[in-house]
């Protein structure tokens, strides 16, 4: 499973004051920088249940990479032959709108062949990093709690952390406390967000098919 942005669950990761320590009897208040997706992506529950979803859910996976490889092995000529075109002299939008539209017509039709095979593995995937990620807000408190922290930023908008002040390996020590395991067989009616609104984290890989083509001609 190797493309899991295209599973991403877009929503906040915890309520603001989730990331606010208590502080009455902090003796010294700090600053620190955590990535919850990588929280989410380090933890164990995690590992087991990509594991367990690689394994159920394998034929279709299998199925799905082998469709991508041959669709990819259609599209390249087809591509080649229309960059070839638009290079040529006197080339328009209108000459190649053609083969644009064929280009694309067919990798529409194949990304949605894959996104057939992968939905179970895709829907499992959900599911489990759904759980985890609903004790995320309990696993950040946790953290900046032991870490007598005050105020918790993201990587990102920190002009600069030195190292020591990252706390994400903390907050996935404690999501391994709260949440050790996760099942991956959602029930017949579960849909995406009925964790409740702590959202979703963001591991880094996924059985996801990624597009067919990422070089879909669009005319000139």
């Amino acid at each position: 499973m190797t493309n899991f942005k295209h599973l991403l669950l877009a929503a906040a990761l915890v309520t603001p004051g989730a990331f606010t320590a208590a502080t009455a009897t902090a003796q010294v208040a700090g600053i620190a920088v955590a990535d919850p997706e990588a929280a989410v992506a380090n933890s164990k529950a995690w590992a087991t249940a990509r594991q367990q979803i690689q394994t159920t859910y394998k034929a279709q996976l299998d199925q799905a990479n082998t469709r991508r490889q041959a669709v990819q092995a259609e599209l390249q000529p087809l591509v080649a032959a229309y960059q070839k075109a638009a290079a040529a002299p006197g080339a328009t939008e209108a000459s190649l709108r053609t083969q644009a539209q064929s280009i694309q017509t067919r990798e529409q039709t194949a990304n949605a062949e894959l996104q057939r095979l992968t939905a179970p593995a895709s829907r499992a995937q959900s599911y489990a990093i759904e759980q985890i990620s609903a004790k995320l807000p309990d696993a950040v408190n946790g953290a900046v709690r032991a870490k007598n922290v005050s105020l918790l930023l993201r990587p990102n908008a920190a002009l600069f952390a030195q190292p020591t002040t990252d706390i994400t390996s903390a907050i996935t020590a404690e999501l391994d406390r709260l949440v050790p395991t996760v099942g991956v067989t959602p029930p017949a009616n579960w849909q995406p967000g009925q964790q409740g609104d702590a959202g979703a984290a963001a591991p880094a890989a996924a059985p996801a098919a990624p597009a067919a083509t990422s070089r879909t001609p669009t005319g000139r």
